[in-house]
Formats: structure tokens, sequence, C-alpha cells
């Protein structure tokens, strides 16, 4: 399975963005997917999680009522839509695919991270 963050750029705060996330090979929609972000010198923060088992979804505090996270399964590809967007969402965001049991804010966890996507909010 191959991951490939895609749609990240340069908004204005209060703006918004969509994130997608094309996934490769198989198994991709047997696992619940995620979405992390980096800042330079900072560890990888959770965003978002889709599981597939009950279509539940899961935020971190920072991005809930902001970002959504939706799949499309026939495309093979994640989604994360963000509004509202502020000066402190700036960071390179991940997918990737949890492949372990335990808190879903775990990065270790997860496995096959794309790419990336640098997502840049001015004030």
């Amino acid at each position: 399975v191959q991951l490939q963050a895609s749609g990240g750029g340069l908004v204005q705060a209060g703006g918004s963005l969509r994130l997608s996330c094309a996934a490769s090979g198989r198994a991709f929609s047997s696992f619940a997917k995620g979405w992390f972000r980096q800042v330079a010198g900072k560890e990888r923060e959770f965003v978002a999680l889709f599981d597939w088992r009950g279509a539940r979804t899961f935020y971190a505090d920072s991005v809930k009522g902001r970002f959504t996270i939706s799949r499309d399964n026939a495309k093979n590809t994640l989604y994360l839509q963000m509004d509202s967007l502020k000066p402190e969402d700036t960071a390179v965001y991940y997918c990737a695919i949890k492949i372990g049991s335990g808190s879903v804010s775990d990065a270790a966890l997860y496995r096959y991270w794309g790419q990336g996507t640098l997502v840049t909010v001015s004030s």
C-alpha cells in the first residue's frame, strides 16, 4: 500500500483547503485511516481519523468543528476538509493507515505514511 497526500497550499486565515490522500494497493478500505501534521522541530500531531467500522470519526480538540474527514472507497481516497483555518494550522500534513489497536492519536500505531503536503496559513 502506498499513500500520497496532496492539496496543500497557501491560504489566508479563515480560508479553506481540502486535502486528498490517494491510496494504491489492496486492503485500503479495511483499515482506519488518519491525518497527522508536523511542524519542524516538533512531534507529529494527530489531526483526525476515519474508522470504517461504523463510519466513526475522531478529531483532535484543536480542529474539532473546523475540519472534516471523509473517504471515497470507489476512488481509494481519503479527504480532509479544512475550514476556518488558523495560522497555527500551518504544518506538513500526512496521511497514514492505522494498523494497531490503541489510541487513535498514537503515531506509532500507523504505517504507510504518505509523502506529506504543506499547508501554510497566513495571518
